[in-house]
């Protein structure tokens, strides 16, 4: 805890060093550094429609495959003012924040939709406030990176997955640290850490019953080679904030900063239906390869897994009330 907090205080420190305001004169040079490839998604949707929005103050310089800032580097980065624009994500936004833990949990988001009704309402304010005052970033948009399902070897006559009972027993593959295994239980299955590599042979041989992942890595890493179901379980709803220099922002006249405002979220709406199509493209597809492809009670899941987190440890550091204001805004 210490640590934490003297780390954050340097951070407000820098912050309040770097913030001395001015107008916006000459074209400034806007670096967004991200691991993602260019033709990811949230990447294009930035390079086609962010860039020329704020073309006639800014140039917008990316930077993918982490080929600029270390992954998981990029929000101390913009503090220390060595980086303008990155693509945050909710887990790395709570290694400074804890609360943000909120936002990468089981059921929280229920689609990408309310993803964005989450970002925009005011119970939002407070975390955003915090990361713009201790570490300098301004949150301006919420992108849709896809829903994680889960995928099965046994056909749906074998098994049909209604509700979290319906997994018990079933060894599904989950990522390995404490936070996926304690959402693989939640999801009622028997998780098991697996290295991404090992997943096709142990699906082939039956080591692992299923795994979780977004429709597209079913396709690109060809699971449906090796399964014949998916649940359309939506147990995790994926994703990414862009995220802006404040120290950069106060330099903005306000015409400026309402361009960059509006850039963000025009992008971040562009590369989110760019994804579901993606997504409903896909699962045709995947049906073309003989998978049976349903969904569950959703309902059933989401009370199930919450019920789960709260009072658990990676619960302690949420708001009080804000799961709640999160679950009426969602169906």
């Amino acid at each position: 805890m210490t640590l934490n907090f003297t780390r954050r205080a340097l951070l407000a420190i820098t912050v309040a060093a770097l913030a001395t305001p001015a107008l916006a004169q000459d074209k400034i040079t806007l670096r967004m550094s991200t691991p993602a490839s260019e033709t990811d998604q949230r990447a294009v949707a930035l390079a086609e429609v962010f860039a020329p929005a704020v073309a006639g103050f800014a140039t917008y310089e990316p930077h993918y495959n982490a080929s600029l800032i270390a992954q998981n580097a990029e929000l101390e980065a913009i503090n220390a003012g060595d980086l303008e624009m990155s693509i945050a994500s909710a887990q790395e936004l709570a290694q400074f924040f804890p609360e943000f833990s909120i936002f990468a949990t089981g059921y929280v988001h229920q689609s990408a939709a309310h993803q964005v009704a989450v970002f925009n309402d005011p119970l939002m304010d407070p975390f955003k406030k915090k990361v713009e005052d201790e570490l300098g970033v301004k949150l301006l948009a919420v992108m849709y990176l896809g829903r994680r399902h889960v995928n099965l070897r046994q056909s749906k006559d074998e098994l049909t997955v209604t509700t979290p009972a319906d997994l018990a027993g079933v060894n599904l593959r989950m990522p390995g640290t404490d936070a996926w295994q304690f959402l693989g239980k939640a999801l009622g299955a028997n998780p098991t850490p697996m290295a991404f590599t090992e997943i096709y042979t142990a699906l082939q041989t039956g080591s692992v019953d299923g795994q979780d992942n977004p429709l597209p890595t079913v396709v690109d890493a060809k699971f449906y080679e090796v399964t014949k179901q998916i649940a359309l379980t939506s147990h995790l709803v994926d994703l990414n904030y862009v995220a802006f220099s404040k120290a950069v922002w106060d330099k903005l006249t306000p015409e400026q900063q309402a361009a960059v405002q509006k850039a963000a979220e025009d992008a971040a709406e562009s590369g989110r239906q760019q994804q579901l199509t993606k997504e409903a493209d896909l699962v045709s597809f995947l049906e073309g390869k003989g998978m049976a492809i349903y969904e569950p009670d959703l309902k059933a899941f989401r009370e199930h897994v919450q019920a789960q987190y709260v009072g658990s440890e990676f619960a302690k550091s949420w708001p009080e009330g804000v799961l709640e204001k999160i679950n009426a805004l969602g169906n």
